[in-house]
């Protein structure tokens, strides 16, 4: 798999941006859970009053707060706040009479400090007032609800005449719970805010309000950040497959034959598609996931903690069942995995053999056989998917039930939790979010796990093409033609394919001179194709050496060797477009005019001319063109290459004899000078040759003439005898 992210390199930038925006995501979701708390507490549970510092406060009110400050602490507060006359201030403080002291503007650190200062006087107050109430056995303690203030101005002659030191130790007392003690000096706020006619219901919606629109704010920037990394992820998941299959393709492009024997087509096919949307679905969303779900677990479970340190355990436990289910999903689903590919393949193999052999599965009526081996292939693969897709099933039930099973531990102890006074309720609903969070970038991660498996499985699938080493390669020193005359040479050459027992071809020797045409004839089996692979460079010799213009094959580019030798295979190859298109293969800036001189000489001029000429549509593998049609495309495809050696690999098969004559004869007038060679089964295609080689079980056992060989040669008098009459005979 490492060696899949190497093409990472590319799109770094991208990446890198990726990332940027997949923080600005995590940040966004990890955001909204704490408005939302601050909504619940703030918003609807404190009316929007925020503060302990009250921004208006009456001439009583600021009395009876600083009866528990210090001198520095009423100094700073004296400094804060300005005396203002009612009367300026009616239409927003509508019970306020004579004077009230309103808040100035401060920077944050100053209202901290405020907050502070206030919350330490509530605090004294409440202590003093809770001793009070212990003494003379009552509860007139004051609570969040209904707190009346003008009741503790009464009181205030009392608090005036308790000793410094008392007043201290009411202000500096531990208290029992922070969050009622908060409560209490907001709720003393209020009271104040009561008392001046200030409409507390103004200060709810508007804090609710502007908290909602931060809320919109982050989750619209969020969405932003989303959308952006799914466009990159899917971007660099597109481009980095497009520069894979790319290198792939020009790698298999490169494949000798002994390569291509090592992978089956349909393997090759497979590992160039499937396979590859396999890494390009991993990268788009592993992109997203692997660094996405980090940064929510970290950051969720900072928040929770942050949240409610005590109900940890929660989180703990939870992840801790969640690990343990996709354990048991990863045992069960990842061996499956591992072989599902191989299964794609055999699929593909069965599919192609079938399909390529139509004609012939139904002329021999194996229909039923060919059925009974898809099937079996198919069923092993719906059966692998079906036990994956069963196993991932379990995922989404399971982790409903994990987070509401969770949801409910979180209500049922924060419940308790919220009745003592020790937690909010906004809290406790964002703990509840940040858990799920937690165990959602849990899952993410799994996913993913899951997900490498396969995507490792088609990485080294690729990397088995990427990596396979060349039997077939230019040398880094490589010569250049000299003669270009096309004198094609086989010394002494022997060839063993890797694995077999038995030589295909043993000591040939040959010699096929420009000028003149060489066949090549023998029985089925023989070796002659072999030998015009050897040419071609599709294998190399295993003994001996084949030179053309005294050049060893070997030391030169295989451009160079390919460029000089025209060959037309034993079955036509030809590609979809039209017919000026498959002949533009052999020469690629080649006009009407020499490609209608082409077809003229391979006899296919009468038969285009009653279609649309060069534009006649071909369809794959030239599946609306005759046998015959199609052997004279390639083989004009091949003239107009023009190339020193002409390579006719059994390439009149398909042709009438009165066809062939003609065919040989128009080619053998305008290719004078090239070396021509034919491959043939049919004496009557190669009668005419100055040179016949006859091979039989990869050996020469004869070589000369047409007349020579009927009178020398017993394995060339049996073939001739069995296709020609004695008249022709003799």
């Amino acid at each position: 798999m490492l060696y899949i992210f190497r093409y990472l390199k590319a799109f770094i930038i991208p990446l890198l941006l990726a990332i940027v925006f997949l923080f600005v995501q995590a940040f966004s979701d990890l955001s909204l859970p704490n408005y939302m708390s601050d909504i619940v507490d703030n918003g609807i549970q404190q009316n929007g009053v925020t503060d302990e510092a009250p921004e208006a406060i009456s001439q009583n009110g600021m009395k009876l707060m600083q009866t528990f400050m210090t001198d520095n602490q009423k100094d700073k507060v004296k400094a804060s706040y300005q005396l203002v006359d009612a009367e300026q201030y009616k239409d927003t403080y509508k019970k306020a009479e004579g004077q009230f002291y309103v808040r100035q503007d401060v920077s944050s650190s100053e209202l901290k400090d405020l907050n502070s200062t206030f919350h330490k006087s509530s605090l004294g107050l409440f202590n003093a007032l809770s001793d009070a109430s212990k003494s003379q056995n009552k509860t007139a303690q004051p609570t969040e609800k209904k707190l009346d203030v003008t009741q503790l101005y009464k009181i205030q002659p009392v608090l005036d005449q308790l000793p410094e030191t008392k007043k201290e130790a009411y202000r500096n007392q531990k208290a029992d719970n922070d969050i009622m003690t908060k409560q209490l000096g907001v709720s003393l706020t209020q009271s104040f805010y009561n008392e001046l006619g200030l409409d507390i219901t103004k200060i709810q919606t508007s804090y609710i309000i502007k908290m909602g629109l931060f809320m919109l704010g982050i989750a619209l920037i969020g969405g932003i950040a989303t959308i952006m990394v799914s466009l990159l992820s899917s971007r660099i998941a597109a481009g980095l497959t497009r520069n894979l299959r790319r290198d792939v393709f020009k790698k298999i492009e490169s494949f000798s034959f002994k390569e291509i024997d090592n992978f089956s087509t349909a393997s090759l096919i497979t590992r160039s598609t499937n396979d590859m949307t396999q890494i390009q679905q991993f990268f788009m969303i592993g992109i997203r996931m692997i660094c996405y779900a980090p940064i929510m677990g970290a950051g969720g479970v900072i928040m929770a903690i942050n949240k409610s340190n005590s109900m940890s355990w929660i989180i703990v436990i939870a992840v801790v069942i969640l690990l343990i289910f996709i354990g048991i999903i990863m045992v069960l689903a990842i061996p499956k995995f591992k072989i599902i590919q191989k299964l794609v393949d055999k699929v593909n193999l069965v599919s192609r053999e079938f399909l390529s052999g139509l004609m012939v599965v139904r002329a021999f009526g194996t229909a039923e056989y060919e059925k009974k081996r898809f099937n079996v292939a198919n069923r092993d693969l719906t059966d692998t998917n079906l036990f994956i897709g069963r196993v991932m099933s379990l995922m989404s039930p399971v982790m409903t039930l994990i987070m509401n099973g969770v949801s409910l531990v979180i209500v049922w102890v924060g419940a308790h939790r919220i009745a003592d006074a020790s937690m909010q309720v906004g809290d406790m609903m964002a703990f509840i979010q940040y858990t799920t969070q937690i165990i959602m970038a849990f899952l993410m991660l799994s996913f993913t796990f899951i997900l490498i498996p396969r995507a490792a499985v088609s990485a080294g699938r690729i990397k088995e093409i990427l990596e396979t080493d060349l039997s077939i390669e230019d040398h880094q020193n490589t010569k250049e033609f000299t003669n270009q005359s096309g004198l094609v040479e086989f010394k002494n050459v022997s060839f063993k394919h890797d694995g077999a027992k038995e030589y295909a071809l043993k000591n040939i020797d040959l010699v096929a001179r420009p000028g003149e045409m060489t066949a090549i004839i023998g029985s089925t089996g023989a070796g002659k194709s072999t030998l015009i692979n050897l040419l071609l460079r599709f294998y190399d010799t295993t003994n001996g050496e084949v030179l053309l213009d005294g050049v060893n094959i070997r030391d030169v580019k295989l451009e160079s060797l390919r460029d000089r030798v025209a060959l037309v295979p034993q079955k036509a190859a030809l590609l979809k477009g039209t017919i000026r298109s498959n002949l533009r293969v052999g020469k690629e800036d080649a006009t009407d005019e020499e490609m209608l001189l082409a077809l003229d000489i391979a006899q296919a001029t009468e038969f285009i001319s009653q279609m649309d000429g060069l534009d006649t549509e071909i369809s794959q593998n030239g599946s609306n063109l005759s046998g015959g049609q199609k052997q004279r495309l390639a083989i004009a495809r091949a003239v107009l290459r023009d190339a020193e050696v002409l390579v006719f690999d059994d390439s009149f098969s398909a042709l009438d004899a009165r066809t062939e004559k003609q065919l040989r004869q128009a080619l053998f007038n305008q290719q004078r000078g090239k070396t021509i060679i034919v491959i043939g089964q049919r004496v009557t295609s190669i009668m005419g040759a100055e040179q016949i080689i006859v091979l039989d079980k990869g050996e020469v056992v004869g070589r000369g003439t047409h007349e020579e060989l009927l009178r020398t040669n017993k394995e060339y008098f049996e073939i001739a005898s069995s296709q020609l009459s004695e008249e022709e005979l003799a």
